[in-house]
């Protein structure tokens, strides 16, 4: 099927819903939309995309529909809550879930839409609005080969990387695994260039040196000059994040793994939540060395 014939529904239009949606437009997929809130439907980059009243209407006719929503909770509404997507989902469709949710969550939408002829994938990706912007996420994917198959299309423009880990549920148990490596990473920079700053090095320099040795990380590379300066541009959100981590450490209790480095980070971004800045980048992390939020 051309990419001009694959009609697409998106529901979800945050940090990384929206870019992804745009760039899905500009690449020439017939789009329908719908948000939540209705204003992130707006903007000249989505003239060309129709506007959906509710998740149902954005559902109506699609060959793909994609959602890239906040939690559990988020996915079960637009799916099989008033207005839910479900109820107009044609046999042969798939869903395309981008969403990070927990891996019962993902099979349990994959064993409900199954009954209607309807494929699920749970893919949640990874490479922040960054990533979602130039169309190089990375999609971590479970369920059937079939599926995947019939949405590439759509892989193509959103993902620079596309792997394929098996049935439902373990693109979520990849995405979790991600979110401690995020975890991890992301704390070690903050606390590493709180040291740095205190002891009154050139910065700067600092990051030059390090970031193509040993230590080198992503979040080296890409956090730390908003951490010196003490802004944080959004690339995920932090309370997103700590919801994540949440889905983690619950993985790892079931196969009796305790995680002592993810669940300090995640009582660090319980404290920075409780002082105001969810919404913030994880990289505000770095905000319990300073002595003013």
């Amino acid at each position: 099927m051309a990419t001009s014939d694959l009609k697409l529904g998106v529901v979800g239009l945050g940090a990384l819903g929206r870019p992804m949606a745009v760039n899905l437009v500009s690449a020439g997929f017939q789009v329908r939309l719908h948000n939540r809130s209705r204003t992130a439907e707006g903007g000249d980059d989505l003239e060309d995309a129709q506007r959906c009243a509710s998740p149902a209407e954005a559902a109506e006719g699609v060959d793909v529909l994609l959602l890239c929503v906040s939690d559990d909770a988020a996915v079960e509404a637009v799916l099989f809550g008033a207005d839910g997507a479900s109820d107009r989902l044609r046999p042969g469709s798939v869903v395309l879930d981008c969403s990070t949710i927990s891996p019962a969550q993902a099979i349990h939408c994959a064993e409900r839409l199954s009954h209607q002829e309807v494929g699920y994938l749970d893919a949640p990706v990874t490479g922040g609005t960054e990533g979602a912007k130039a169309g190089s996420l990375t999609v971590l994917v479970g369920g059937d080969a079939a599926a995947l198959q019939r949405v590439q299309p759509v892989l193509e423009v959103i993902g620079g990387t596309v792997h394929h880990f098996g049935a439902v549920g373990r693109g979520q148990q990849v995405k979790a695994v991600n979110q401690v490596l995020v975890a991890g990473s992301y704390a070690a920079v903050a606390e590493a260039m709180a040291l740095g700053q205190r002891l009154q090095l050139p910065m700067k320099q600092v990051v030059e040196a390090l970031k193509g040795g040993a230590a080198g990380s992503w979040a080296l590379t890409h956090r730390a000059e908003g951490m010196l300066a003490g802004t944080y541009p959004l690339g995920f959100k932090l309370a997103l994040h700590h919801k994540d981590l949440g889905i983690a450490l619950s993985s790892a209790a079931s196969v009796q793994l305790e995680l002592p480095i993810s669940r300090l980070v995640q009582q660090q971004e319980a404290e920075l939540m409780g002082r105001g800045h969810g919404d913030e980048d994880v990289s505000a992390l770095h905000r319990r060395f300073i002595t003013i939020s």
